[in-house]
């Protein structure tokens, strides 16, 4: 099947930087849209950031500016630096693909999503 791993969360002061990324992998044909989200405790998992397999982007408000969201088709990973940190970015960031993939000799699409990585940005 396929996995997508999430690396980079880490405590942070605001103002600080930090860069986060997602790895695809498994019997993979293509990947489309790939993204990330972001749910803070109590809070309901929100949109930060898209981007296409042709690197169109876009971006939640409260991130313009201070976020910046890329891929490297070649190693089927995203990613997705973070300057400027404030305490209102501390979340669980996931990261999800719409991709297509080989289960046997079938061809089959799927949105998949990472286990999370958290971010804490101390005031």
């Amino acid at each position: 099947q396929v996995h997508l791993v999430e690396s980079g969360g880490g405590l942070v002061q605001a103002g600080g930087s930090l860069r986060l990324s997602c790895a695809a992998s498994g019997s993979i044909i293509s990947i489309n849209n790939m993204g990330w989200y972001r749910q803070a405790p109590g809070k309901q998992r929100e949109l930060v950031a898209t981007i296409t397999s042709g690197g169109s982007t876009n971006y939640v408000d409260s991130v313009k500016g201070r976020f910046t969201i890329s891929r490297d088709n070649a190693k089927n990973t995203v990613y997705l630096q973070m300057n400027n940190l404030k305490p209102e970015d501390t979340a669980i960031y996931y990261c999800n693909a719409d991709l297509f993939y080989y289960s046997g000799i079938d061809r089959r699409s799927t949105r998949n999503w990472g286990q999370g990585t958290q971010v804490t940005v101390s005031s």
